[in-house]
């Protein structure tokens, strides 16, 4: 694992930990296409990937036709849980899966610094290998 890649997993994994009812996290391109995730084993993160950029995809346009703005994010909820898309930087989106408890308003606090540190990570380039 990359030492980007394992920030990524780390800032996931500490969105789980900090936020009461995420069941799942995924980060992606704009596109759908995954870049790595912190998933429970029955989730599959590449159609959680898919399906967080078609969300986020349909709101943009939505937002475009009435008006009303640039996307921040949108959330999706269900008789047990939530899925909760929103952007990160102009390329990448994080997509977060909450069971039915899950505590969207402190989500929502907790993802404003999270994807300031995921677009940094994003945008940063990769060291190279020791020895260049």
């Amino acid at each position: 694992m990359t030492t980007k890649n394992a920030q990524l997993v780390t800032e996931m994994r500490t969105l789980r930990e900090k936020v009461v009812g995420v069941t799942d996290v995924v980060v992606a391109s704009v596109d759908g296409l995954l870049i790595t995730a912190e998933a429970d084993d029955d989730a599959d993160p590449e159609s959680l990937a898919a399906l967080a950029a078609a969300a986020l995809s349909i709101s943009r346009r939505a937002g475009s036709m009435t008006g009303r703005g640039l996307l921040h994010h949108t959330v999706s909820r269900f008789t047990d849980g939530y899925l909760v898309a929103q952007t990160v930087g102009e390329m990448a989106l994080i997509g977060v899966l909450g069971d039915a408890g899950l505590d969207i308003g402190r989500l929502h606090a907790e993802t404003q610094a999270s994807v300031e540190r995921l677009t940094a990570l994003l945008t940063s380039a990769d060291p190279p290998p020791p020895g260049n």
